[in-house]
């Protein structure tokens, strides 16, 4: 059965707009219920700064007390943390109202399952197939009881820094954290300054509305400007809803996902713990494969997505995987991406190696990488059209084997992605120009 409401991270839209309605989040969580909690049980609902967070609380509230689960309502926490709640407590379940990177006007609601992990394809058609029937009400003595456990973000930021061995003394280390107004913004400063950082917040007053607003790891441009501006050691950047880091070095240059992949990866294998394959993604820097290879450290790609890389690392007995834009998974620590828990890591070599995010970064060389997305009329298959085909055989070739290409459609619009990597910029630049142009030809003449 193909899944009509979840995507690859929940069920997510613009709020007000069918299924981001009041309506709806009460037969999601009636029918949640009824699939992953039929006899009773907890559910911990967490959420960030949105707005509309807290209509989505009540609503998935109210539905799952009225089918007999339990609500813990844990307010505005990370939603890795969430997951690991629901390690902790038997028959258990999670939820987290959030729309991750987006902006406010948008929102969405994921599940974790009693293991932290993010529910099966079967699981999502199960629930889905039960949002046919009625919102259910069970008697009186049959309903859940909700309380408010803010408390238990202590937990989960315990919980984080515990996931280095030994601990990690910050003291003497000046940290900007950039928390995107997000979810992170109490336990994200807190943590980083019991560990005894010196640390200066920004991206920390949420309102409802400015969440991800010009701030966080989708805009890390404060954060480049505030780390050099006060001689912090580095800077650190989370995303709306805590799973995505982007960190930021001392000059103030950006540290992506992928470098910081390299920098985990490279320090579990002198420590003699790293296990299977890193893994990243279709869209990883070539860079990181050739800097992985020299260590003599497997790579592999799977398809865009945390969900893609997390299935191939365990298929492949992985503990390290991530992708560009920063969701890092370290399974020998949790069970899911989380931004702080990454930060830690790296702020651990830094500390254990004398170096500084700099020095541990400019290991990794980066390939120019040129992304370009050519809106279409229609989507279509680019592999489809021998033109666009021949066009990826030249480039191919122009490259020598020193290179990729990756072209896909976009699967929510009309938009073909066109990505070229290669060792010369300019090369690289013109090689993806070369695809455009089939792509846009191929385009014109199905429109016509």
């Amino acid at each position: 059965m193909a899944r009509t409401y979840f995507g690859t991270d929940g069920v997510r839209g613009r709020v007000g707009v069918h299924p981001l309605t009041v309506d709806f989040a009460l037969r999601l969580a009636s029918a949640a219920a009824r699939v992953l909690a039929p006899n009773g049980g907890t559910v911990f609902i967490g959420k960030d700064t949105r707005l509309s967070g807290y209509m989505f609380e009540a609503a998935l509230e109210a539905g799952f007390v009225a089918a007999g689960v339990d609500v813990q309502l844990l307010g505005p926490l990370p939603t890795p943390g969430i997951a690991y709640l629901t390690t902790r407590v038997k028959n258990s379940f999670g939820v987290v109202i959030s729309a991750s990177h987006n902006l406010y006007e948008d929102n969405g609601i994921k599940f974790f399952d009693s293991t932290g992990g993010k529910l099966s394809d079967e699981l999502e058609e199960r629930i889905e197939a039960e949002l046919e029937s009625d919102v259910v009400t069970r008697p009186s003595n049959l309903l859940g009881r909700a309380r408010r456990a803010d408390q238990l973000r202590e937990d989960y930021q315990a919980f984080c820094a515990a996931s280095v061995p030994g601990g990690l003394d910050l003291q003497g280390m000046k940290i900007v954290i950039d928390c995107a107004n997000g979810a992170g913004y109490k336990v994200g400063p807190r943590l980083l300054a019991d560990l005894g950082a010196d640390i200066i917040p920004i991206g920390c007053s949420p309102n409802g509305r400015n969440i991800n607003d010009g701030c966080g790891s989708t805009s890390p441009g404060l954060l480049q400007l505030t780390v050099p501006g006060v001689r912090a050691a580095l800077g650190v950047a989370l995303d709306g809803d805590g799973d995505r880091l982007v960190m930021v070095d001392n000059l103030g240059r950006i540290v992506d996902g992928d470098q910081l992949l390299y920098i985990i990866a490279c320090a579990r294998q002198a420590e003699g713990s790293l296990r299977g394959p890193v893994v990243g993604t279709v869209m990883s820097n070539l860079g990181l494969e050739v800097a992985l290879r020299a260590k003599g450290i497997e790579f592999r790609r799977a398809s865009v997505g945390d969900r893609h890389v997390l299935t191939m690392l365990k298929e492949h007995g992985g503990v390290i995987g991530g992708e560009s834009s920063g969701h890092i998974l370290c399974l020998d620590r949790t069970t899911t991406g989380d931004a702080l828990i990454a930060a830690l890591q790296v702020l651990a070599v830094m500390r254990s190696t004398g170096r500084t995010l700099a020095e541990l970064s400019a290991d990794m060389p980066r390939f120019p990488q040129i992304l370009i997305n050519v809106r279409v009329a229609t989507r279509f298959d680019p592999f489809g059209i021998p033109a666009v085909c021949e066009a990826v055989s030249r480039v191919e070739q122009r490259l020598g084997g020193e290179g990729r290409v990756v072209l896909r459609a976009s699967g929510t619009e009309p938009v073909i992605r066109v990505m070229v990597e290669g060792r010369e910029e300019a090369e690289t630049r013109s090689c993806a120009d070369d695809i455009v142009r089939a792509v846009q030809a191929a385009s014109t003449q199905r429109s016509t």
